[in-house]
């Protein structure tokens, strides 16, 4: 017997909409986004934040990892988009700041020779 009133009071708030207007689902909707924002999208904003100021304070000297997987040395700053690097001794390539990857400054040595 109560299986059966529960079914049929399941099958009626089914047919009336789950039981209300849509305020109950604007009160748990804001609640899912403030998380949503604090979890998720202030975080990668800051991270971009910090990849552009580091892409930008790229001077002459710094050592600079591509997209590519290249490690070189910024020989020059060649303008606001683009630098030199020299990734073997004589060969200076210019690379779009957006394609480097890692910036490691002067005194930080590369892991495989500080092994």
């Amino acid at each position: 017997m109560f299986i059966t009133t529960a079914f049929a009071q399941s099958a009626t708030d089914t047919a009336t909409g789950f039981g209300g207007s849509g305020f109950e689902m604007i009160i748990l909707f804001v609640p899912l986004m403030v998380v949503w924002y604090f979890l998720l999208i202030r975080p990668q904003r800051a991270q971009a934040k910090k990849r552009e100021e580091t892409l930008k304070s790229i001077r002459r000297g710094d050592q600079v990892v591509t997209g590519g997987g290249l490690v070189g040395k910024v020989t020059k700053v060649v303008d606001d988009k683009e630098v030199e690097v020299e990734i073997a001794e004589g060969v200076r390539v210019r690379i779009v700041r957006s394609g480097i990857s890692e910036v490691r400054v002067k005194g930080e040595p590369i892991k495989a020779d500080a092994a």
